[in-house]
C-alpha cells in the first residue's frame, strides 16, 4: 500500500502532510470495502432469518454428508476456507452465512455486488458483507488499479491470514452462466495472496444453492 501511494506521488515520501492525506484516503477506501461487524445486528439477523425462510419456503435442505466434509476441512490448521458459489438470489449471502455460523465454522466475509442504496450497503457491511472500492468493478485492468487495488489486496490477505471464511459469488443473479467481472476481481486477490506467500494454501469449497422458485 505504501509503494502504491508513493508511486502516485513520489514527493510524499518524508512529507508529513502528504502522508496524512494518503492515510485518510486509505481509510476512506477501506471504509468502502468493509465496516466493523455489529454483534447486535448479527444476533437480530440470525434470529429473523429462520422465520423469514419458513415464510418463503416449505423447507431448506442441506446435504449432511457434504456438510460434514466442510466441517472437517474447517478444522485444517492455518488454511483458510474460500467458498466459490453460484448466485441465483440476493438471499444467497445471508442464507449461506447463517448456515456456516450455525454449524460453528465462523462468520464469513461475503462479497456483495453493486447495491444502489447506501443504507443497505452499510447494513450489509455490518453483517459481514464486503464490497469492491468505487470504480474497481468498472476498471478491471491490472495496470490501472492504483491505490484501491493495493488496499484491496492487503485487506484480502488479512482476511485469509486471520482464517475468516470467504464467500465469493461467481456470477450475478439471473444473469448468464459466466464469470462476472467483480468475481474475477475478487479471485485475482486470492490468487495474489497465494503467489505472494501471504498464506501457504487455501481450501476451495464449491457451493451451489438451488431453489424450486428463486425468491
Amino acid at each position: 500500500v505504501q509503494d502504491a501511494a508513493s508511486s502516485q506521488d513520489p514527493r510524499s515520501r518524508g512529507n508529513e502532510g502528504s502522508q496524512r492525506c494518503w492515510k485518510e484516503e486509505i481509510c476512506r477506501i477501506l471504509g468502502e470495502i468493509q465496516a466493523p461487524l455489529s454483534p447486535l445486528l448479527l444476533r437480530l439477523c440470525h434470529w429473523l432469518l429462520p422465520k423469514l425462510l419458513t415464510r418463503l419456503f416449505l423447507s431448506v435442505q442441506l446435504h449432511w454428508g457434504q456438510l460434514e466434509m466442510v466441517l472437517r476441512a474447517a478444522r485444517t490448521p492455518k488454511v483458510p476456507l474460500v467458498f466459490l458459489c453460484s448466485h441465483q438470489s440476493q438471499v444467497d449471502g445471508p442464507l449461506l452465512s447463517f448456515v456456516l455460523l450455525s454449524q460453528g465454522i465462523g462468520l464469513p466475509r461475503v462479497t456483495v455486488g453493486t447495491w444502489p442504496s447506501p443504507c443497505l450497503r452499510s447494513l450489509l457491511q455490518r453483517l459481514g458483507g464486503i464490497f469492491l472500492p468505487s470504480g474497481m468493478a468498472q476498471t478491471l485492468s491490472d495496470r490501472d488499479e492504483g491505490l484501491p487495488g493495493a488496499v484491496l489486496d492487503a485487506y484480502i490477505q488479512e482476511v485469509l491470514q486471520s482464517h475468516q471464511p470467504l464467500i465469493l459469488f461467481l456470477e450475478e443473479p439471473l444473469a448468464s452462466l459466466r464469470l462476472a467481472d467483480p468475481a474475477r476481481c475478487w479471485l485475482l486477490r486470492v490468487l495474489r495472496a497465494l503467489q505472494d506467500g501471504a498464506v501457504p494454501d487455501v481450501l476451495v469449497v464449491p457451493v451451489r444453492i438451488a431453489y424450486d422458485v428463486a425468491p
